[in-house]
């Protein structure tokens, strides 16, 4: 199956303003984003869905593909859908629509392009869902209690049973035979023809307690598929979060 990788990248930011366009690294951090996602071998084409024109002619002068989309939009899978149902197909390419959708979150440069694969493979390997995702296990140092890190329960056929900002499973007797937690790692492969019926669910109060838009699937009954890898990378939402991520990049060199 083919697949396109949409990267929503609105310019507002309440803890970094223009965050898309920050480049103290010689790149503005969305061409690191595209980057990553160009090197993922299950996609074919790579494009940034956007709402301001600065972020647009910056993906043009690197050398990406973007389009504009409306400005309100609440969540990233909105803004995706507007993109996909109004995309025109390449001119050199003579194939039908992409099936599968990727969507790869703006704010992460750091993303293993070998996570896109592994969930569009996910989503292939189950039929009956119309979204597919991961999650990962706890790094050193990281909190599962954190409400900031957003945790996730599988079911034993590899589908989610919940999502939540609380610590899930609570290990009530201490048991070292429980299973731990797992963190979910916001990247989503969606089927291209799920994206409109997600579109036209309404908000759902687990949805809006949690403020965990994929919340919104399950309460209406869409099954969800979760491959378990290795995935310690971390968006970028803050000043000092943009300055390691700088920091990093600089060793590389």
């Amino acid at each position: 199956m083919a697949a396109l990788a949409v990267i929503p990248a609105r310019y507002a930011s309440t803890r970094l303003p223009g965050k898309m366009l920050a480049d103290r690294t010689g790149k503005p951090l969305i061409q690191h984003v595209w980057e990553r996602a160009k090197l993922a071998k299950k996609v074919d084409r790579v494009i940034v869905a956007t709402d301001d024109q600065r972020i647009l002619d910056a993906v043009k002068r690197f050398g990406g593909e973007a389009v504009m989309t409306r400005a309100d939009h609440p969540n990233g899978t909105s803004r995706i859908a507007e993109a996909v149902a109004n995309l025109k197909p390449q001119a050199s390419a003579n194939r039908k629509p992409a099936d599968i959708i990727v969507n790869v979150q703006g704010d992460e440069p750091d993303l293993d392009p070998a996570l896109i694969d592994l969930a569009v493979d996910t989503l292939i390997a189950h039929p009956e869902c119309p979204v597919a995702t991961i999650a990962s296990p706890f790094a050193a140092g990281e909190d599962p209690a954190n409400p900031n890190i957003v945790k996730v329960v599988i079911d034993r056929s590899g589908r989610a049973l919940y999502f939540s900002r609380a610590l899930i499973p609570c290990n009530r007797d201490g048991s070292a035979a429980a299973a731990g937690p797992l963190k979910h790692v916001g990247l989503y492969v969606y089927r291209r023809a799920f994206l409109p019926v997600y579109v036209g669910l309404p908000a759902a109060p687990l949805e809006q307690a949690e403020k965990l838009e994929q919340l919104r699937m399950l309460e209406h009954g869409h099954a969800i598929a979760v491959a378990v890898a290795e995935a310690h990378h971390h968006g970028i939402d803050t000043p000092e979060q943009y300055e390691a991520f700088v920091q990093r990049t600089s060793t590389r060199r």
